[in-house]
């Protein structure tokens, strides 16, 4: 696509709105970036630009004036694709692009396409591992935390790019389009903006809304949600699962991860050789490895690859042992299904740290997980009450609320016995009291560093 001289607009002053812009200023465009919140330091947003001298900066009001001649819009997936604001923008039947969308239009090399609920960053950086590990030109972006335009202007024709992307950013794509996609598994999260289950799943499966025949849909065939998506979308599907031997995918079978494709069968590994924890990263490891082998990576090299890999930092991570006591950092455990996982992850009576913000889930299943593992609760947030009575409810209640989380590690620190184990699995977002998880995972593991201080 041509950009050089044409006018975009970019909403959103966060990384991905910052990335957006400074590509569209190296490829020639004019760009008015907006932000809503005029209480902003212009200077400081200026400031992250490559060049400023075709910038508008606005922050405040959006006005009819401020958008004649945009080609398009560019929307940070963290605002609501119905914010006020963009009404005028509707109205002008101006398009709406997502940030994956643009460095997709602008860009090259071979895209690889994760989503779900749970699951995406493990898959995505173990993903990017592989193809690292066999493939001289990789790239691992979106999601993850680098944002994929901020690496269009170094890729080449026979580049892979490694794509976590969530259904934010999948509600405004026009023309992406991975040569593979996945999408892991769906559960409620995030309908204080999808407002429904179905609406949500939708989004998911847009990831393959412009792949054909074609290209290649990995799905989880465990969950009911992914596996009715294979007869609705435009690529082939193909299944991972650990309860069923697939007559093609990737599945189980008696604690060793197989693959089967073109009539032949292939050993992975054994799941005991895993560095990763739980049956979760299994369906993790499963999935990897069906977009690597059906990109046409090599066995050998991607049972390496696997067998290498190690835990992504605030998904299970082991922090330390301190007086016999275990420490474990899963702040990314963002929702109830998440945090689920994590608790069957662990192998030892758990004191379990959750609660934050509230996205309008329900925490039932979460508190009927616990299944005799978790010997206390420790709750802080805007949800704590809720899921205190949540807990009640079910018979629970062993339930301690605390301000902070740094009382929380000291609550546990103190009560905790050795041959014990502390989880950080708030069940929730970090909003409100964190920038967002990664801040509340660093801190837990500042506070727990504390301890032996």
């Amino acid at each position: 696509m041509e950009f050089v001289q044409k006018k975009f607009l970019v909403a959103g002053t966060g990384l991905s709105g910052i990335g957006a812009t400074n590509l569209l200023l190296r490829k020639g465009a004019n760009v008015i970036l907006y932000d809503g919140n005029e209480s902003l330091d212009s200077s400081k947003i200026l400031s992250q630009l490559e060049r400023t001298e075709r910038v508008s900066l606005i922050l405040g009001t959006l006005r009819e004036e401020n958008i004649k001649g945009i080609e398009a819009m560019i929307i940070s997936p963290g605002i609501p694709c119905d914010a006020p604001f963009t009404k005028i923008i509707r109205e002008n039947n101006i398009p709406i692009w997502s940030e994956i969308e643009l460095a997709f239009l602008a860009g090259k090399g071979t895209v690889v396409g994760i989503t779900g609920t749970n699951g995406k960053t493990t898959t995505t950086a173990l993903v990017g591992k592989i193809m690292k590990d066999y493939y001289k030109s990789v790239f691992v972006v979106g999601n993850i935390g680098t944002p994929y335009t901020s690496v269009v202007e170094d890729m080449e024709d026979d580049s892979v790019i490694v794509a976590e992307i969530s259904s934010f950013q999948l509600e405004t794509i026009q023309k992406f389009k991975p040569k593979i996609s996945a999408v892991l598994n769906v559960t409620p999260d995030h309908l204080d903006r999808h407002k429904t289950i179905e609406a949500y799943a939708d989004v998911k499966m847009g990831i393959t809304k412009n792949q054909t025949k074609n290209d290649i849909c990995i799905l989880n065939y465990d969950d009911a949600i992914t596996r009715a998506m294979a007869e609705k979308i435009p690529a082939k599907p193909i299944f991972f699962s650990h309860t069923v031997e697939l007559k093609e995918g990737i599945f189980l079978l008696e604690e060793n991860i197989y693959v089967r494709k073109d009539d032949k069968e292939e050993l992975v590994c054994n799941r005991n050789e895993l560095q990763i924890l739980g049956i979760h990263n299994v369906e993790n490891v499963m999935a990897a490895v069906g977009m690597a082998i059906w990109l046409g990576v090599p066995m050998e090299s991607v049972r390496k690859s696997v067998k290498e890999f190690q835990a992504v930092e605030h998904r299970i991570e082991y922090v330390d042992t301190i007086d016999g006591i275990d420490y474990y950092n899963d702040s990314k455990g963002t929702n109830p299904d998440a945090a689920i996982k994590a608790i069957q992850a662990m192998k030892k009576p758990t004191y379990l740290i959750g609660g934050g913000y509230d996205k309008g889930a329900s925490f039932d299943e979460w508190i009927q997980s616990f299944d005799g593992k978790v010997k206390e609760l420790v709750l802080l947030g805007q949800t704590a009450k809720q899921i205190g009575d949540t807990a009640q409810k079910y018979g629970f209640t062993h339930i301690v609320f605390v301000e902070t989380l740094s009382e929380a590690v000291s609550y546990c620190a103190k009560h905790a016995k050795e041959g014990e184990a502390v989880l950080l699995s708030p069940a929730c977002a970090s909003w409100g009291m964190f920038k967002n998880y990664e801040e509340r995972g660093c801190m837990f593991k500042e506070y727990v560093k504390s301890l032996k201080e």
